[in-house]
Parts: C-alpha cells; sequence; structure tokens
C-alpha cells in the first residue's frame, strides 16, 4: 500500500524527487547488465583513501532587467546576469577544506539579436551577449549554458591536479577524467522492476550496481544513500552519480565503491540544510563563498543604474 510522506526539504527548494510526465526519453537506452549480470542487490562502498577531493559548483543571479529602445524596432528586452564559479577541496589527510579556482563573470545579454555598446560599470566587467529569442528564459538559459561550460573547463583543470573531482550537477562528454557528476534530485527513473527495488533497499554507505545510460553520450550511473533518514520514503537520502562510460567499467567500479563510502560522510545534517543530506556540506560552503564573490545585490544595481543613467535618479537600489 502507498504511504504519503512530508518531505524534509523546504518547499521553496522543490523537492528530491519530482514527478516527469515523460519519465525517461525513448531516445535514452539504459544497459543494466554492464557491472552485475542477473539479479541485483545492494553493494557496499569502499573508501579506498582518496586524499584530495574538489567538489566544483556555480551559482548565478539575475542583477537587472534591461530594456534597448531601438528607434526602428522598439523596445527590445535585456538582462544583466552573474554567475561564479569555483572549487572546495578536501584535504582529508588534514581534515581541512580550502577554496579554489574563484572566478566571476558578468553578462548583459539582450534579445533580437541585439548587441549595443555597454558603459563602463566601475569594479563589474560586464560582457555584452545576443540572443535570437527575446524571453526571459531564453536569456536564463544562454547564462546557464555559459556557466556550465566554464564549469566543465573547471572539472578538467582540478583532475589535472590530481583531485577527485565531484561536479554538482550531471557532467559533460570529458572523457575518463577522474570526476564524477553529482545530481541531488530527481526528475526522471532510469530503472523499471525489479531494478529499480534496489534503490529503496540500499542503506548508507552502500550503492546499486552501475547501469549505462546511452544519451548524448554513454555515461556510467549508480545511486547512493547518503543517511538513512527517519520517517524517510524510498527515495529519501537518494543521490545519483554519473561518470564518463569512457573510463571503463573496472575503473567506475572503483570510483563507485569510493563515492558510496565517502559521500555519505559528507552529508548535511538534517537540521543544518533546507536539502539535507543531499545538499554536501563542501557544496554547500561553496555556494555560500560563490555568493559573496558576487557581491551586494543592491551596490551592484545602483552602480548599474550610475553607470546607465548617470545618477541613482531617485530610485532606491
Amino acid at each position: 500500500m502507498a504511504r504519503l510522506y512530508v518531505e524534509d526539504w523546504s518547499p521553496e527548494y522543490g523537492a528530491p524527487f519530482e514527478s516527469d510526465p515523460d519519465t525517461l526519453p525513448s531516445e535514452v537506452v539504459v544497459d543494466t547488465a554492464v557491472e552485475v549480470r542477473g539479479a541485483w542487490e545492494p553493494l557496499p562502498g569502499r573508501d579506498d583513501g582518496v586524499r584530495h577531493v574538489a567538489f566544483v559548483d556555480g551559482v548565478q543571479r539575475l542583477e537587472a532587467r534591461l530594456t534597448l529602445d531601438d528607434p526602428d524596432q522598439g523596445p527590445l528586452p535585456g538582462i544583466c546576469a552573474a554567475y561564479a564559479i569555483g572549487a572546495s577541496v578536501w584535504d582529508r589527510d588534514a581534515g581541512a577544506s580550502t577554496f579554489a579556482q574563484v572566478s566571476v563573470h558578468r553578462l548583459a545579454i539582450f534579445g533580437e539579436s541585439a548587441a549595443p555598446e555597454f558603459p563602463v560599470v566601475p569594479g563589474l566587467d560586464y560582457r555584452v551577449e545576443s540572443c535570437t529569442a527575446r524571453d526571459l528564459p531564453s536569456f536564463q538559459a544562454m547564462l546557464g549554458g555559459r556557466r556550465a561550460q566554464r564549469e566543465t573547463r573547471l572539472v578538467e583543470a582540478m583532475a589535472d591536479t590530481d583531485c577527485f573531482v565531484v561536479k554538482d550537477g550531471r557532467i559533460d562528454d570529458t572523457g575518463p577524467l577522474h570526476a564524477v557528476g553529482y545530481i541531488k534530485s530527481h526528475n526522471r527513473t532510469y530503472l523499471e522492476p525489479p531494478h529499480s527495488r534496489v534503490i529503496a533497499a540500499i542503506r548508507a554507505g552502500q550503492r546499486t550496481p552501475i547501469f549505462e545510460v546511452h544519451e548524448k553520450f554513454s555515461r556510467f550511473s549508480w545511486y547512493i544513500r547518503l543517511a538513512d533518514m527517519p520517517y524517510g520514503h524510498s527515495w529519501s537520502g537518494i543521490a545519483r552519480i554519473e561518470a564518463s562510460a569512457s573510463l571503463g567499467i573496472d575503473r567506475a567500479r572503483v570510483i563507485a565503491d569510493r563515492t558510496a563510502a565517502l559521500l555519505p560522510l559528507a552529508a548535511m545534517p538534517l537540521h543544518l540544510d533546507a536539502r539535507a543530506p543531499q545538499n554536501l556540506i563542501p557544496i554547500a560552503a561553496l555556494e555560500k563563498e560563490l555568493r559573496r564573490w558576487l557581491g551586494d545585490e543592491g551596490l551592484v544595481r545602483r552602480a548599474l543604474r550610475m553607470a546607465i543613467h548617470g545618477a541613482p535618479a531617485g530610485v532606491t537600489a
């Protein structure tokens, strides 16, 4: 019999599991026999003692809406937006974390392919980009795409420093990097019964067998449980991990075992974060630091008004 649960996540963050009308697109093929042929069961994690773990993430925000008043085409919309990316590097031997490779990027995006000259904003470097569309979701998609490109490059750079990299969110086709994507919320179910039942059976420190997802590119994936949650349903505390299939199954198995044992150690206690336990402690700390790097939103908006209008014009930022 189905049971009803109250999610621990705060409502403003949605939910760790969201329904998706098209649960799994038809072009996605899942192979459940890459690691285990036959019946599945929970597999134990194994901590192989990796020393440096780099958590990579980014944040973004809309800083102002713009209107370009063109005498021929009429008013054209735009936005000023910013994003910051960086890494939180966990030195397990030292028992400490440090922030690394933090950078801030600002865009002035205009619709209808417009690319006007943008005024100099002291201390804030905006790059003008144009979008063929003129709606806010399209602008935000362009912003997210630019951020994703930078995050991918940062993942590659951190992997070159002998770190095991955990990227918040899905990975791109970066080849056999020592890196995984960490997905803390779910809007599709990759597994069907009987394999999907193993997700409910795994406990903290365990994982499902690896399965292969053939989509835009092939990736290995598996589920882990970060914490055994009181009053939790079968998907409470579940995260999905993915890695490039070009790693090969033997290397992927070592990484899968590592994530099942290691990531629960970084899970956020339920009373400290609205998205616990999936919002890992290093990622939460990094997000807070990156927002600090973006600067005070009110001061940024005031600087924009001064640069564009020449004066605040009595408008409170």
